[in-house]
């Protein structure tokens, strides 16, 4: 059984930590190091690779000085410059990072950027910023149409597909979910489940990938409800749900 650890970095940003039965562990998206470093010592874990899902600094800043104290290999992703990357990945590999006792497929999920990597092995998914909890990531050195492709495949998953994403935008993405779909009970429900654990100080992630598809407009465009209202912030009707989820994105970035 693999033992997952989020480490608070930056202003919203989970580094997740993958332990193993001895206490060796993966990091993945360190944006800073100090806090992984802090908890690498409280945890008692030996690191034994970095896992990078894209460039972004926010998600790359504190690989130089971890690699530095640590001397763990770093795997990435190939096509977007991440410097310090000794195991360059794109897509379709099947890794076990450095020591540490699991095995990940290595998933293609472009849109967010251009060369996004996704995670996958033990039930469990660290997507980036490609899949957020209620949410997904916004379009940056990709397209909206590989965006949505990407997040069709991530739906192919199995339902219990534990869903580690790299920011705390629960509540936020779920006040847009419920815009699209105010009648929807599934978000009302977790609406209140959110609240009360940012109340505690709680992380809302991971979530499971049925709980995505039941509250997640990204993930429901095939779905009546959320193409009206597409449609009508559009102005116009939606029958392809590639279109519904383009609106959708466009609607969204223009909240934010």
């Amino acid at each position: 059984m693999l033992k997952i650890a989020a480490v608070k970095a930056l202003r919203d940003n989970y580094i997740w930590l993958i332990q193993d039965h001895q206490r060796r562990a993966a990091i993945v998206d360190p944006g800073e190091a100090e806090p992984v470093v802090a908890a690498v010592e409280e945890a008692a874990v030996i690191p034994c690779a970095i896992l990078i899902t894209h460039g972004h600094h926010d998600h790359v800043g504190g690989v130089e000085e971890l690699v530095e104290r640590f001397h763990v290999p770093v795997y990435g992703p190939a096509r977007e410059g991440v410097a310090g990357i000794t195991h360059p990945l794109r897509g379709g590999e099947l890794i076990q990072p450095g020591a540490v006792d699991a095995e990940f497929n290595v998933l293609a999920v472009p849109g967010h950027t251009c060369g996004h990597l996704a995670y996958y092995g033990s039930g469990l998914l660290f997507c980036g910023d490609t899949l957020f909890t209620a949410g997904c990531g916004r379009v940056f050195t990709s397209t909206g149409q590989l965006l949505f492709r990407s997040l069709q495949e991530i739906a192919q998953l199995p339902d219990e597909t534990l869903i580690y994403c790299a920011h705390e935008y629960t509540e936020e993405n779920l006040r847009f979910a419920r815009l699209v779909e105010p009648d929807n009970s599934a978000i009302q429900h977790r609406q209140n489940k959110a609240r009360q654990l940012r109340a505690r100080g709680l992380a809302t992630v991971p979530s499971t990938l049925a709980e995505e598809k039941a509250t997640n407009p990204f993930l429901r465009c095939g779905v009546a409800t959320v193409a009206r209202a597409a449609g009508k912030f559009a102005g116009r009707p939606l029958s392809e749900p590639e279109q519904v989820f383009l609106v959708l994105r466009h609607w969204k970035d223009r909240l934010d």
